[in-house]
């Protein structure tokens, strides 16, 4: 298996003393395990330049340059990004997050595998 295939998911990250950013985050790292390198993670720490470059980049992706420029609009925090869309503007239930995960899986042409049941 030359080319390996994953998606991208962001979570727009305060600092963990943001206990919305910490339970987000949370989240996304109680379903990793199912997905493995077909997932990418990223906590996008806003209050860094790199992370604040980032941040600005999805929130101009959401409200385009003149909504944030002009009007402040930003990218709710926390949010989740899958594959630089906004998917989860809160903290989703485990089951909301493996299907928005398996649903982008799809598009992108990865195999999902083995479903855990429950």
């Amino acid at each position: 298996m030359g080319n390996r295939k994953a998606i991208l998911i962001e979570v727009m990250y305060k600092a963990d003393y943001c206990l919305p950013c910490y339970y987000m985050d949370e989240a996304v790292r109680q379903v990793l395990p199912k997905y493995d390198s077909k997932v990418k993670y990223s906590k996008v720490f806003f209050m860094t330049q790199e992370g604040g470059r980032r941040f600005l980049e999805l929130s101009k992706s959401l409200y385009g340059d003149e909504g944030v420029e002009r009007h402040i609009r930003l990218a709710p925090v926390p949010s989740l990004f899958i594959e630089g869309e906004l998917v989860f503007d809160m903290i989703p239930t485990r089951d909301e997050l493996e299907e928005a995960i398996d649903e982008a899986l799809r598009d992108k042409g990865i195999e999902i595998g083995e479903e855990t049941g429950r």
